[in-house]
Order: C-alpha cells, then structure tokens, then sequence
C-alpha cells in the first residue's frame, strides 16, 4: 500500500510539473468566464491546413471561470469553442496576440453576447464590426420591405429597394477596403481582405496588400493574401 501510495504521488508530481512547465512555456493566455455553465468542456483552437486544431482544453464542473493557454508566433485569429454534448456549435472567434486575452459570456448568449478584452486587433475588428452590424440592421429592413412589396405584387417598390441593396452592399466593400488600408500596419488589414472582401474588384485588393506595412506583410495572412493574389494572376 505504501509502494502504490508513492507510485500515485509520483504520477501526480510529474503531471503537476508538466503542466507547470506547459504554462510557463506559452507565451498566451485565455482567461474567461461563462455565466451559467455548470458542466462542459471548453477548447482554445485556431485553423489548420485542413480542419480545426486544438491548442488547449479544460473541463468545468462547477466552477464557470477557466485559464487556457497556448504559444503564438504572431498575432492570429483564435476559436473559444464550448462543448456541452448539445450538438449545437458554440464558438467564439477572437483576434489574440502575445499576452493576456479576457473573455466574459453567458451559457445563454455564448456566441453572441460577450465581451473581450486582448489585443489591438481584436480592439480593431470589433471596431470594424460595430459599423458592418449597422449595414447588416439595414440590409435585414430591406429585406423585410422586400417580402411586403412581393406579397403586394410591388414591382416597382421591389426594384427600388434591389438596388438600395446593391448600395448597401458596395458600401460595406467600400468601407472594408477604406477600413484595409487605414490600418495597413495591422494583421488586421490582410485579414479582411482575405475574409470580408474577397470578392471585391482586384484591383481594391491588390492595393490592399500593396500599402501593408513591411512587417504586416510578412505576416501569417500577408503571406496568404499574397500568395492568393500571386494564384489569381496566374489564372489570368
């Protein structure tokens, strides 16, 4: 009994060490709390090559604030996933750099109420956000009038707001674009045109990756933005 009591403490101290070890080696930090969660497991994640990879995990039972970790090269694009065996997708996407990140949900509202404190990227996005979510109120009243004037058989209303619409829509990419290139010194900036404004006039693009700053550039997606616009050249 004494021997399996000193094999146990044994196992424990080097788990102990391990993740002492883990933590001290990363470089990020997720701090956070979900309101309401009593049971479930909580995964910090990012893109692979091919689907999504995990970075770090931890399971709650009881206790809804929980600290994960990880080590970042540059700033990045991070996925707070929740599992609660529901079968519903719970994520979070967040912009983390070096240092410490804070995010504050509820298991009500999980991923649409929060709030999070980090990097200057993230401060940036949720700036970009705040404006697109106004075009997207807007788009979502024309699309009601839209239904109203086609049950009325409205045609001429109906193409009225068709090409309200389209207003709306150049105005987002315009706002994009003008969004890029002010923070060309930014990860956000390829970022959005990777993701937000992929489908806008090249010719936008290209002077989105043209007036990165050198170190954005070189960045995780300066890199793909490069590399995506080097292919669509190609294909001319």
């Amino acid at each position: 009994m004494i021997k399996l009591n000193k094999v146990l403490s044994l196992i424990i101290l080097v788990a102990l060490v391990v993740s002492c070890s883990k933590d001290k080696d990363a470089n990020f930090t997720l701090k956070g709390s979900i309101k309401g969660l009593k049971k479930g497991v909580v995964y910090l994640q990012k893109d692979g090559d091919s689907s999504i990879v995990d970075l770090d995990s931890m399971s709650i039972t009881g206790e809804s604030e929980f600290t994960l970790h990880t080590n970042l090269e540059e700033p990045i694009l991070l996925y707070l996933k929740l599992f609660k065996n529901d079968g519903e997708e719970n994520y979070i996407p967040f912009f983390a750099d070096k240092g410490v990140t804070e995010i504050t949900t509820t298991l009500k509202s999980f991923n649409y109420d929060y709030e999070i404190k980090g990097s200057k990227q993230q401060s940036l996005l949720e700036e970009y956000l705040e404006v697109m979510s106004r075009y997207n109120d807007r788009n979502l009243d024309i699309i009601e009038a839209s239904f109203m004037a086609q049950n009325k058989n409205d045609s001429i209303t109906l193409d009225s707001l068709n090409k309200v619409a389209d207003n709306i829509i150049k105005r987002k990419y315009a706002y994009t674009i003008q969004y890029a290139i002010n923070n060309n010194d930014s990860e956000i900036a390829p970022y959005l045109a990777l993701y937000e404004a992929r489908n806008a006039n090249p010719v936008y693009i290209d002077s989105i990756y043209n007036n990165l700053s050198p170190k954005v550039k070189n960045s995780l997606y300066g890199k793909k933005l490069g590399e995506t616009i080097a292919i669509r050249n190609s294909a001319e």
